[in-house]
């Protein structure tokens, strides 16, 4: 079945590296392959609809002994490397792609264009390989794509999305009324920001002072479909920094992300949400996860953040974790008051190369729920971390990070700091009063990010390379 609806994500060092060979200076058009990963959506959450996303995973020249002619309205070349790339693809479960560019024209598919994929197509097929991309880049950096699902069958991409240290999502869709709430914001980024907010798909993991505070942000922001992730309910230690949270809420034994989307949907702003009150590794969140342009880690949980982690890497979504440290003044020290703010994503080094998320911690926590009995075992044995006080926590620090993240995706929307893009690792101590960035070296150890294997690598079996 063709899918209902595609979606396609150049990784930031992709797009660098087409745009580098399909340069000519004479003007002619040029061409490259691109392997892509795939994620089979069976249901978007908002629209309950199939989608289809492709990651750029691996871009290949054309060999310089293949081209046979190129103009500034045509390009030709071998087809011999293009049955190399069909192996490629079929040995390692990914989808065959196919750039060219026009570039004094718009970025479109002409019936030339037409009749010479349709048969490329019609190969593909025949050699096993379950799909045919193709993208074309025209003139003013506008770029058009599409996917052959069968010989003769295709669809056109709803929406191309160019990710790194800057976000950029370009969607097929009817224009709509300009919201009169979100006004003042064209007033500043301009009449081009709104559109993009209302379009972004984003999920915040954790509900807790930080979730809940992002969750409220990026309602007022104008973000049109928000996914909500969180398994905990309320209780009463939760109420001095839970946003939207009541004592009834408590009695009641409400779940924290229920309380948010009454609370999103009661100020009437136009933002769909949906919820899951379950543990962001569950099975049944991977349609929800893999559906989002943007993640914002918003929990404590080493393992969550190692599943987010990896799945910034493995489907092109960029992951904006948050975290924060308080701990009270004791006799001889100061307080200690840090918030971080880390964007996450193919080409920086990951949370366990920042020494975020800590595998053996993730173990722990993998154990008491999966076997609470062992854990208690083991925890008296002291093999393993866990229970202690529960951590400080007070509304305004908590809400400040959250703000400093939410500031982060806009300044990958905006570039409003300058052309840098989204800061790897900003670190706040609120403390001294003083905001700075840092970042490390990926580990060459790390199963992540110290190599591009997983790189836009999408559905793999197991989910995202992890066994058990």
């Amino acid at each position: 079945m063709s899918p209902a609806a595609l979606d396609i994500v150049l990784l930031e060092p992709h797009e660098a590296a087409l745009r580098l060979l399909l340069q000519r200076e004479n003007g002619a058009e040029a061409s490259a392959y691109v392997l892509f990963g795939k994620a089979d959506v069976s249901a978007d959450p908002w629209s309950g609809v199939p989608r289809t996303r492709l990651i750029s995973h691996e871009v290949i020249p054309v060999a310089a002994d293949e081209m046979v002619s190129a103009s500034p309205v045509h390009v030709t070349w071998s087809t011999r490397g293009f049955m190399r790339i069909l192996g490629i693809a079929k040995e390692r479960g990914l989808v065959a792609g196919l750039v060219h560019t026009h570039p004094n024209a718009a970025a479109f598919f002409s019936d030339q264009d037409d009749r010479n994929e349709s048969e490329l197509a019609r190969t593909t097929f025949n050699k096993g390989v379950s799909g045919l991309a193709s993208m074309v880049f025209g003139r003013d950096d506008a770029i058009a794509g599409r996917l052959w699902t069968a010989p003769g069958k295709t669809v056109m991409a709803s929406s191309i999305s160019l990710v790194g240290s800057q976000i950029k999502i370009a969607r097929t869709v009817a224009a709509a009324d300009e919201d009169q709430f979100l006004a003042r914001q064209a007033a500043l980024f301009g009449q081009g920001f709104n559109p993009v907010v209302r379009g972004l798909r984003v999920g915040v993991v954790g509900g807790g002072g930080t979730g809940s505070a992002v969750a409220m942000l990026l309602a007022r922001l104008g973000v049109g479909f928000l996914g909500l992730v969180d398994k905990d309910t309320i209780d009463v230690t939760n109420l001095n920094r839970v946003h939207g949270s009541r004592t009834a809420d408590v009695d009641a034994g409400l779940a924290k992300v229920d309380i948010l989307a009454r609370e999103i949907r009661a100020a009437g702003l136009g933002t769909q949400v949906v919820t899951k009150e379950e543990w962001v590794g569950h099975p049944d969140l991977r349609d929800l996860l893999r559906s989002c342009d943007v993640l914002f880690g918003c929990t404590d949980d080493h393992q969550g953040r190692l599943t987010l982690n990896r799945l910034a890497h493995y489907y092109g979504i960029p992951l904006i974790d948050v975290g924060l440290r308080m701990r009270a003044a004791r006799s001889g020290a100061d307080y200690d008051m840090t918030g971080r703010v880390s964007t996450i994503g193919p080409g920086k080094p990951c949370l366990m190369c920042l020494g975020v998320a800590d595998p053996r911690r993730a173990a722990a926590e993998g154990l008491r729920r999966s076997d609470p009995a062992e854990f208690e075992r083991r925890k008296a044995e002291a093999y393993v971390d866990g229970g202690g006080d529960p951590a400080p926590a007070v509304v305004t620090f908590t809400t400040a990070i959250a703000c400093a993240a939410v500031d982060e995706l806009i300044q990958g929307l905006t570039g409003f700091r300058g052309p840098a893009g989204m800061s790897h690792n900003r670190i706040r101590r609120f403390d001294r009063v003083e905001d700075r960035t840092m970042t490390c070296r990926p580990l060459a150890s790390c199963p992540v990010c110290a190599s591009q294997a997983s790189w836009g690598r999408g559905d793999v079996n197991p989910f995202l390379g992890v066994i058990g």
